[in-house]
């Protein structure tokens, strides 16, 4: 949350490995896991959050990891 208050991304104000690398985890947080409140109850982290989780590519890559199920 604080470093988040501080910048857009977690290495800075772009886009990076650091905030790709938690995409897998998160997305097994707010969805088998059921623990969506650890991310939204943090302002900085919720934003963050909604940003990375809703790049196209981000998208395309949980949509076809769905059809493997």
């Amino acid at each position: 949350e604080d470093r988040l208050s501080k910048s857009k991304y977690l290495a800075g104000d772009f886009f990076s490995l650091a905030d790709l690398a938690h995409l897998p985890f998160g997305e097994n947080l707010v969805g088998p896991c059921g623990k969506e409140y650890m991310i939204k109850e943090r302002k900085h982290v919720s934003a963050w959050w909604d940003d990375i989780s809703s790049r196209p590519s981000w998208k395309k890559v949980n949509e076809a990891c769905k059809t493997l199920e």
